[in-house]
């Protein structure tokens, strides 16, 4: 296990910086529509792991960026993932009626206002982080562009509707969400490492073969979760997935097996900070955490 202090403490710290940044995005303005400003807020704010500005700002600090320079990135990545759980919860999509403890967007406002909400925020996401002052802010904004489209997030959700009721084999399902969860995950750790360092630096392709396994092993843990978790800590309704005839890993894999091939992923993201050194312990622990936690 992953000593609990240490990665608590910078979890911690992490999640109060970002949160504080995107509060401050709602103060001190008179929004147009009330009632939109509301359900953005309900959206973003009310509770979350954070893990994609975690992982920005522990891939940045490990090539020695200051976390003042990764405060745009990380706001951005949580904008865009807000966005996107407000659109999946939606009756055409996922059709959830709890995420983080809370009712979704559309069930505590109404459907339109949700994808109004998830439009609003998506754009605030690439308005935060064109207004960075940066050398490779045209790099930051593509990355993140195309991790969230047509050919990563996107995509993912599209083929994840697909699946539904389907028997897909393993690589296919790791295909699937490679671009629905791992997209965001591989743009954190590279929007992160690219504050710091030119795309030239080897250092990249290292962080890259890390958010890669980590971003597998992520939604792997999670559908073990949607099996053995229960709704009150997961805060989202457990067993969702086999009562939409979801294919998992779980389900083609057995929950040891399941257990197994992450494992095996968060080895393999560990092994690949090798040229990074003691600076990426951090991303250590956070690929550990990954397979750890609890929701």
């Amino acid at each position: 296990m992953v000593s609990a202090d240490p990665l608590a403490g910078r979890l911690a710290a992490d999640r109060a910086r970002v949160d504080a940044r995107l509060e401050a995005l709602f103060t001190a303005r008179t929004p147009p529509s009330p009632r939109l400003e509301a359900a953005m807020r309900h959206g973003l704010l009310v509770g979350g792991k954070r893990l994609r500005p975690v992982l920005v700002y522990a891939a940045g600090r490990s090539l020695g960026a200051a976390d003042d320079d990764l405060d745009a990135p990380a706001m951005a990545l949580e904008l865009v993932h807000a966005y996107s759980l407000v659109h999946d919860d939606l009756p055409a999509m996922d059709d959830d009626d709890l995420r983080r403890g809370q009712p979704t967007v559309h069930r505590a406002y109404d459907e339109a206002t949700a994808i109004l909400a998830g439009d609003a925020l998506q754009a605030l996401a690439f308005e935060v982080l064109a207004r960075a002052a940066h050398p490779r802010l045209p790099a930051l904004v593509t990355g993140l562009a195309g991790a969230a489209g047509r050919d990563g997030m996107v995509a993912g959700q599209a083929l994840d509707l697909a699946a539904v009721g389907g028997h897909p084999d393993t690589a296919a399902l790791a295909a699937m969400h490679g671009h629905k969860t791992g997209a965001l995950i591989r743009a954190a750790v590279r929007l992160g490492g690219l504050v710091a360092v030119d795309e030239a630096d080897p250092r990249l392709a290292a962080l890259h073969a890390y958010a890669e396994a980590i971003g597998l092993a992520f939604q792997i843990h999670d559908d073990i979760l949607d099996v053995t978790g229960d709704t009150a800590t997961l805060g989202k309704t457990s067993g969702a997935d086999a009562a939409r005839a979801k294919p998992t890993y779980p389900s083609l894999l057995g929950i040891a097996g399941a257990r197994r091939r992450a494992d095996a992923l968060v080895e393999t993201a560990v092994a690949a900070l090798a040229p990074l050194g003691e600076a990426a312990t951090p991303l250590a622990d956070l690929a550990r955490y990954m397979i750890e936690r609890d929701h």
